[in-house]
């Protein structure tokens, strides 16, 4: 790996090498925290977790032909040279920040608080249309995953894209200090990680902790549809008044914060005023949705194969970064239209009998509207088997209760709900549903009757579950990743 001697890692970390002078010379090949991935040539560092401590792995890895390890304990009888470190994970860190630094490519920052993977893709789609591309894989997007990504990263790589993702203050400035992006995107500012960050202007604040560390003269590609974001567009465009707030983390700062990198932000979404934008806009079913993006005075047409308009909004993120990289509208369809569906990430699952849409690697309030909003579209029956939703602070109950609302009016046909806080999300649907069929908007069959039921947990729910679906159902699956849905989806897979 370019640049990494063990010398040169022993400075970037402020540790202590123990080992001869001519290993001091020695790049190693790989860097790894896990024992079991250790290669001749490696680095690995020791983490300590709550279930394990990676320095009892230590002679392991050296067995193994480790070059050298990093340790936050002085090692009586070291099997191999060791740099001796305070910590271990910030260690991890500072050898990725120092890492990246010598490779001298251009780095794209994606996060927010829904559909950052998902965007992720999208644009690392694009790009691989015109460059040797590297992307996050997976949900390896915090302080541990984006340094182990970096570590991926090779001299023929000729663009990077990393995912960031945080749940409290102070995360971020971390995260985009190792990064150091040229061009930054932010999704949207939604209602995640609340018990932290507490509602959604500290949710604002908490993101764009990223504008500290954009490059001068970068990008900052923004969700112009996001209440919270397009503040920014008058506040970057007039003159600061003397008396703005300054108080860090305000809109006037963050603005402020750009002005001084010389930075103008883009924005995309669906409306004309937007630097990037969509029209034309038909829904494929789940087959996709078709529509016309407008790229700064250029338009085309593209089919994107992924369903949901959210999947549009990415689409015009993508279609962003890519036109800010340097590639032409053909380059950015043909990415756009590239696209798969992760694992876990509405992903299309047809068994003999029915449509398994499956979603459940995470969820939120945001991301379970906008899924709801694609299963209208499905075929047969069309039945959302949904669980609890994770760090939603005080407003837990009141979160869940919306989503309820939301899927009796959104004209599905059965709710299944499945944890402690989806009982308020069932009776909130049951609710609704009620209202809406004695106020008639039922009458005619313009809004098929809700069939809503609720299991306490998920053993419950897999043990039921049978009974309640049919052949030819599409049936989405969507819970925070705590619930364990992919357990699910399994199941369905059975029947």
């Amino acid at each position: 790996m370019k640049n990494l001697t063990l010398d040169n890692i022993a400075f970037a970390t402020g540790g202590v090498l123990y080992g001869t002078l001519e290993e001091e010379q020695k790049e190693v090949s790989s860097v790894t925290t896990d024992s079991r991935k250790v290669e001749p040539g490696c680095l690995f560092i020791p983490i300590v977790g709550e279930r394990a401590d990676g320095h009892n792995y230590i002679d392991q890895a050296a067995g193994k032909g480790a070059l050298a390890v990093l340790s936050e304990r002085v090692l009586e009888k070291p099997p191999c040279p060791y740099i001796l470190v305070e910590s271990s994970l910030q260690a991890v860190k500072d050898i990725a920040k120092f890492y990246l630094s010598g490779l001298s490519i251009p780095v794209v920052g994606v996060t927010g608080s829904v559909g950052k993977t998902s965007t992720k893709e999208a644009i690392a789609s694009v790009l691989s249309q015109k460059y040797n591309t590297l992307w996050t894989e997976g949900n390896f997007n915090n302080e541990l995953g984006l340094p182990l990504t970096i570590f991926r990263l090779r001299e023929e790589h000729q663009i990077a894209v990393l995912e960031m993702g945080i749940s409290d203050f102070g995360e971020m400035s971390r995260l985009a200090d190792v990064a150091r992006p040229s061009l930054a995107v932010i999704t949207n500012i939604g209602t995640c990680h609340l018990e932290n960050l507490g509602d959604r202007e500290g949710v604002f604040r908490a993101k764009t902790e990223l504008f500290a560390y954009v490059k001068n003269g970068g990008h900052v590609v923004l969700n112009g549809d996001d209440d919270k974001l397009v503040r920014l567009k008058d506040a970057c465009a007039e003159e600061m008044s003397p008396d703005a707030d300054m108080k860090e983390g305000s809109l006037e700062f963050r603005a402020r914060q750009l002005g001084g990198k010389g930075i103008r932000p883009v924005f995309f979404g669906m409306g004309e005023t937007n630097d990037v934008y969509a029209d034309g806009i038909e829904s494929r079913g789940l087959l996709g949705t078709t529509c016309r993006i407008h790229l700064f005075g250029q338009e085309f047409t593209v089919n994107i194969p992924i369903p949901g308009n959210h999947m549009v909004q990415n689409a015009l993120a993508a279609s962003a970064v890519g036109y800010l990289c340097g590639l032409t509208t053909e380059e950015i369809r043909a990415g756009l239209e590239k696209q798969q569906a992760l694992g876990g990430r509405f992903r299309m699952v047809q068994t003999e009998k029915f449509l398994i849409v499956d979603d459940c690697y995470n969820a939120n309030p945001m991301s379970m509207k906008a899924s709801l909003n694609v299963l209208h579209d499905g075929g047969g029956r069309r039945v959302a088997v949904l669980g609890d939703m994770g760090e939603l602070g005080k407003d837990e109950e009141e979160l869940h209760r919306q989503v309820g609302v939301h899927a009796a009016e959104c004209g599905i046909d059965l709710l299944i709900c499945a944890g402690t806080l989806c009982r308020s999300m069932a009776e909130a649907a049951k609710e609704a549903a009620a209202a809406r069929q004695k106020a008639g908007t039922a009458a005619e069959g313009a809004v098929p009757p809700l069939q809503v039921v609720y299991f306490p947990d998920r053993e419950t729910l897999l043990r039921e579950l049978p009974d309640y679906i049919e052949e030819k159902d599409t049936i989405l699956v969507k819970a925070s990743r705590f619930m364990k849905f992919e357990e699910v989806v399994e199941k369905l897979k059975t029947l």
